[in-house]
């Protein structure tokens, strides 16, 4: 298994024959409006272009997975992507409920179960449940799910999805100790309300809990989410897991841990 980190929370992970694009936004730097207005500093989204090898990588992708897409969650699924995918009809796996949404769009969609563990590939994939804020935002959130992924002759991936620190995640991390996990690191957080997503305490907490390594993302491509790469990789610096923590760059790829 190799991942590669595109942009925000979209990641490309190479399993044997299959390299699945994981929500995908792909418009152009500054093309989506801010996300923040109680501001000085107005900045429009994403906040940073795609890495220069983005074309080359999405041209083997052979399947796309959804952690959510609706309520307006660009973030995972923007129009330029919907396109890519539309025209090309990769085969892009959702949870049931996001089946409808996306046939819609024209979409080549393959529902995944969120009550039972699903075939996926050469193994199998089990919805974890998110919770992407609480309090009034919370409300007013799309609520999805992350990826436990288990492959016959690889390693095991949890791809948490948009979510909080929650009962689940943890539960899922402790009993499951999946190999590599990505998780979204940024801190979110709209001019009202709390986070939305983890943040770097959160980091610290997974680390603790896990034994597998850590791939850090959700960070420096949306105007609401404050947390740097410099200041995660700093917090977790002088931890004793510290080797297991990567905060990769856009169009950085991890493999040689795997």
């Amino acid at each position: 298994m190799t991942i590669t980190q595109l942009r925000n929370a979209t990641i490309i992970v190479h399993y044997n024959n299959e390299v699945i694009l994981v929500d995908p936004m792909l418009a152009p730097q500054g093309a989506i409006p801010a996300l923040k207005y109680l501001t000085s500093k107005r900045v429009r989204n994403p906040t940073a272009p795609l890495p220069s090898n983005a074309d080359n990588l999405l041209n083997s992708v052979t399947a796309c997975l959804i952690t959510h897409c609706q309520k307006g969650h660009f973030d995972h699924l923007d129009r330029a992507a919907t396109k890519w995918l539309r025209a090309r009809q990769i085969p892009t796996y959702c949870a049931e409920k996001d089946a409808p949404f996306l046939t819609k769009k024209g979409l080549n969609v393959k529902p995944l179960s969120c009550s039972r563990s699903n075939p996926f590939f050469q193994g199998s994939i089990e919805l974890i449940p998110c919770v992407h804020g609480d309090g009034i935002v919370g409300r007013l959130m799309e609520h999805g799910f992350g990826y436990l992924i288990k492959q016959a002759n690889g390693p095991s991936l949890y791809i948490t999805g948009d979510t909080l620190l929650t009962d689940d995640v943890r539960r899922c991390i402790s009993l499951q100790q999946p190999d590599c996990i990505v998780l979204p690191a940024g801190g979110a957080q709209f001019d009202i309300g709390g986070p939305i997503i983890m943040g770097v305490d959160d980091v610290l907490e997974v680390g603790a809990l896990s034994t597998g390594h850590i791939i850090a993302n959700h960070l420096e491509a949306l105007d609401h989410c404050p947390v740097t790469r410099q200041q995660l990789k700093a917090a977790v610096a002088n931890q004793p897991w510290a080797d297991r923590v990567h905060v990769p760059a856009d169009g950085e790829t991890i493999s040689e841990v795997f």
